[in-house]
């Protein structure tokens, strides 16, 4: 006789769900026999029972331990959430826990201007729990950042005003460019990029990150007013998206693209994304390929895949969205607007593949903290001169060094020869050969817009010691050194002021004519000397061997220089110890290197 299959005496179906996971995925069920469940039960009621019920969670005793611990909490437009790391000798890191609540804070502020009252009352009222549980964890430092909500809302610090009053949380409202370099910290941390050219994205609740990075160095960095929530309060009107709906969102992105990249300097290989809109793609793909839901981290979608899943995101209802594998129920609302972003940027970057980065910005937060530990990790030994740090920058962006050396060698020279003569402020001096330093370093990225490129470059590296206005100055000098001459329309250029634009002028004259100098990068030229007076500017090198090929360069190269110094150069060489000097030949002005 068939019987029905039943389950052993005294056990016990048991269905385990991860609360920790996005996507709250569920174990496949199990039997476990009623005496281990007991002894289960029981020993999570002794514990129950042992904790203190009548003081807060702030009063319980911390968790002891050898190495430090850290808390980051990053305050969004769209959640809060926290990550509690033990540090390790090397500078990595283990995560101890991790949290996250979705409290919409900025729900309404394009309308408003505002923070909502109920909104900022849940926000607060989770970043007092998650710095309980931080303290549970005995951490030494918990760093709270808040990103475009509580930047643009005009009662932003209110917020912060009452997280220090009630939480004593201290609440750090970075700015769009921070916001950007922290989750570039994160990445370049844990991805190689020295040898490809990557867009780099996170995209949060209000606003977009997007940075451009060839060879591991930022090209150009960009805060987009294109956040999940805000597109889906202000377009989202219909459901499922209605097709003159979808086209007026596109359209809003494509402005937006459009106002700040304009076209790429380059076409990216790899998208590396973060924030909830990319591991909810991931997880919703990996659904679709094989059934199954498993960390998301370092997932690859395709550019194909991507706009399968987006078309079937917006033809679909929000009902039927939130039955969907793999997407969280509670994105479900906000998801077509974020992943329409992800497609927008990857046809406008020209990128076929999405590498799925699971960390985000509090990750960048953590490596920034970790760096401040005195004794934890080993950072490279800091510049000793100001242009130590521009000479890194260089090798970073593997510049041929020799040749840059020699350059700055010989704008050094050349800068000191016409100080006096032209009045030339000696700040101007580093200024110059850090510019010559890093004339080449548009190099990574191509050849025929390098000087633009290293504009680019210069803006967004770390030249220690100088100050943003002298990198500003840097970044100008060195996009001069070929081609255009500086123009007032140019923006980079127009910014500065009177007195900058003149010094700009003077300084890229003087190194086009100092690149020309090593135009066959065999660094013959061992010396400068200068005589001025009538208006000429006469130059005499001494050279190791005969420097035709430098001095036709620099002859074709002075126009700049003459305009500038209103003055004009003539060149000779002569060997070291000869006095005799030999003309530079006869050379047309101007043209391109």
């Amino acid at each position: 006789m068939a019987r029905n299959v039943r389950a052993p005496p005294r056990c016990t179906l048991v269905t385990v769900t991860l609360q920790s996971c996005p996507q709250r995925c569920r174990f496949p069920a199990f039997l476990v026999p009623q005496p281990t469940l007991d002894r289960m039960i029981t020993t999570r009621a002794v514990a129950e029972a042992t904790e203190p019920t009548s003081a807060p969670p702030t009063a319980a005793v911390p968790e002891r331990s050898a190495l430090p611990r850290l808390a980051a909490v990053d305050i969004g437009t769209n959640s809060v959430r926290l990550v509690v790391a033990e540090i390790q000798p090397d500078g990595t890191y283990r995560v101890l826990d991790e949290d996250r609540e979705m409290t919409r804070l900025g729900r309404g502020l394009a309308e408003t201007g505002k923070l909502a009252t109920e909104t900022m009352e849940h926000s607060l009222q989770t970043l007092g729990r998650m710095k309980a549980i931080a303290e549970g964890f005995g951490v030494q430092d918990l760093r709270a950042i808040a990103t475009s909500a509580v930047r643009e809302a005009s009662n932003g610090p209110e917020f912060c005003a009452q997280a220090w009053r009630r939480l004593r949380v201290r609440v750090e409202v970075v700015s769009p460019e921070e916001e950007a370099r922290l989750v570039f910290k994160s990445v370049a941390r844990h991805y190689r990029l020295d040898d490809r050219l990557t867009a780099i994205v996170d995209i949060g609740g209000g606003s977009a990150e997007v940075i451009l990075a060839a060879g591991g160095v930022i090209e150009q960095l960009h805060s987009l007013p294109l956040g999940a929530v805000r597109l889906t309060e202000r377009y989202v009107r219909s459901d499922p998206l209605k097709n003159r709906d979808w086209k007026e969102l596109r359209r809003a992105i494509d402005q937006e693209i459009d106002h700040a990249i304009g076209a790429p300097p380059f076409a990216a290989e790899v998208m590396i994304g973060s924030g909830g809109t990319f591991t909810n793609l991931a997880a919703m793909a990996q659904a679709e390929r094989d059934g199954r839901i498993t960390p998301v981290r370092d997932y690859t979608l395709s550019r194909a895949e991507l706009v399968r899943l987006l078309d079937r995101l917006r033809e679909s209802p929000l009902a039927a969205r939130r039955e969907m594998a793999g997407l969280d129920p509670t994105r479900a609302d906000i998801i077509v607007a974020g992943v329409a972003v992800v497609a927008r940027l990857t046809r406008r970057l020209g990128t076929l593949r999405v590498l799925v980065n699971e960390r985000g910005i509090r990750d960048g937060v953590l490596l920034s903290m970790i760096e401040d530990l005195p004794g934890v990790v080993a950072p490279a030994a800091p510049a000793t001169t100001r242009l130590e740090a521009a000479r890194r920058f260089a090798r970073q962006c593997r510049s041929n060094e020799r040749h840059c050396e020699h350059v700055a060698e010989v704008c050094g020279w050349l800068f000191d020869a016409l100080r006096d003569a032209f009045a030339l402020p000696p700040p101007g001096r580093d200024i110059l050969q850090a510019a010559a330093l890093l004339h080449d370093v548009g190099y990574l990225i191509n050849h025929e817009k390098h000087h633009k490129h290293a504009y680019h470059l210069i803006m967004h590296g770390d030249l220690h010691g100088f100050s943003a206005r002298e990198i500003e100055l840097i970044a100008n000098v060195a996009r001069y050194h070929r081609r255009a001459f500086p123009k007032r329309r140019h923006r980079n250029f127009a910014r500065l002021d009177r007195g900058e634009r003149r010094l700009v002028r003077r300084l890229s004259g003087i190194l086009r004519v100092a690149d020309g100098l090593d135009r066959t990068h065999a660094q013959v030229v061992t010396g400068v000397r200068c005589r001025t007076g009538e208006g000429r500017v006469r130059v005499r090198v001494t050279a190791t061997r005969d420097p035709a090929i430098e001095l036709d360069d620099a002859q074709r190269k002075a126009d700049l220089f003459e305009r500038a110094f209103r003055s004009e150069l003539t060149l000779a060489w002569s060997r070291p110890g000869h006095a005799a000097e030999r003309p530079a030949p006869a050379g047309r002005k101007g043209g391109a290197a």
